[in-house]
């Protein structure tokens, strides 16, 4: 058993690192990778896993703390009693310990095989910009603040269609699973003018606990291991269709999070729900705005000026969600996923996410700027 379970370890974590390897060195791989291999398991685990209600990597990942923990204590209380009654041999002793400590690590080889083979070669395939043969302009303060002032028109247009509560926040329209419904039919729709992001999409899944997420900072999380696109449904509800587009954007290879920004952006702009325009002009505005703000604290009083009363309600709600789950988890979260983005090669780490402000600027000034 201990000489199969080596193997395996041995065998999982080969094949990890030759695979990571012809990724970040062989040129065409990993898009080969993602055209062939992660599309054909992407259908697969869809259907597979799309027949779950709840999310499975969620509550798997408390059942492997559960397991993690209990085998442990386990292990321990073997140990100490001695295997077999036999006290008196440390040998004996320590050999449940080690045999928990194999086990751990055969757990520990397929996990990181399941994430290299459905997340960590797409991170080198060739970007979506790229791919679908978009140009990033270079722009100016004038271009970036005519982009803003497009974004709070389109915001302002759809701020008075979507739904409100009696506090006049932005409440969804339809529950959240018919809400994620319509996130894969725009992703769908998204596939007709590129092609690579064609095929269909599972329904987005929310964390059943997602508080955990809440105080993370997080706002969703695509599961490599299981092919799902878990979004937070504890959050602001204009961030619930963006958030929902964006998880699934990665269910097509596309890991760089500007571009799985920039594509949830071209879904729910595209879409003919009120919920979905809202939701991607409010995240766009952010964005656009926050680097209005850096570049011309004048431009932007005069764009942020211009929002209308129901959409700075949105936004304040949302502050105040987030600045209640604020602490030292979210800060130890934020660093991870800086590293973890890091060393998958976005070298701007959690800055990848602005970064979707140039995309946004070359957008507006191929299809607007002359409007």
């Amino acid at each position: 058993m201990k000489k199969a379970t080596k193997t395996a370890i041995v065998v999982m974590q080969l094949l990890s690192w030759i695979l990571l390897a012809c990724a970040w060195w062989a040129p065409g791989f990993a898009d080969w990778w993602a055209a062939h291999v992660f599309r054909w398991w992407t259908a697969l685990a869809g259907t597979v896993f799309g027949v779950f209600p709840f999310s499975v990597a969620e509550f798997g990942l408390y059942l492997l703390v559960i397991w993690f923990v209990g085998s442990f204590a386990l292990a321990v209380r073997q140990m100490m009693k001695g295997a077999d009654g036999q006290n008196s041999e440390s040998g004996s002793k320590l050999s449940s310990l080690g045999t928990w400590g194999m086990r751990v690590l055969l757990a520990a080889s397929i996990l990181w095989f399941l994430f290299v083979t459905c997340s960590g070669i797409n991170y080198q395939r060739t970007s979506f910009t790229d791919s679908a043969g978009i140009e990033i302009k270079e722009y100016t303060l004038t271009e970036l603040k005519g982009t803003c002032l497009w974004l709070t028109q389109k915001v302002n247009e759809y701020a008075v269609q979507v739904e409100r509560d009696e506090n006049g926040v932005m409440q969804l329209s339809l529950t959240q699973h018919q809400t994620g419904q319509l996130a894969a039919q725009a992703m769908e729709a998204l596939g007709d003018t590129y092609p690579l992001l064609s095929g269909s999409y599972p329904v987005p899944k929310p964390v059943t606990f997602s508080k955990i997420l809440s105080l993370l900072s997080l706002t969703g999380v695509y599961s490599p291991l299981t092919i799902e696109a878990n979004y937070n449904r504890e959050m602001t509800a204009y961030n619930i269709p963006f958030s929902m587009c964006h998880e699934l954007s990665h269910l097509r290879g596309f890991m760089q999070e500007q571009e799985a920004n920039f594509i949830a952006f071209l879904a729910c702009s595209g879409s003919q729900n009120a919920d979905f325009c809202y939701s991607g002009y409010m995240l766009a505005w952010i964005q656009c705005t926050n680097a209005l703000y850096d570049a011309s604290r004048e431009d932007w009083s005069e764009v942020r000026s211009l929002l209308l009363e129901e959409a700075q309600l949105d936004l304040t709600e949302n502050s105040a969600f987030w600045n209640t789950h604020e602490g030292v988890l979210s800060e130890v979260s934020d660093q991870v996923n800086d590293t973890y983005l890091k060393a998958n090669g976005q070298s701007d780490g959690v800055l990848s996410y602005e970064k979707v402000v140039d995309l946004l600027v070359s957008y507006w000034m191929e299809n607007y700027e002359d409007d």
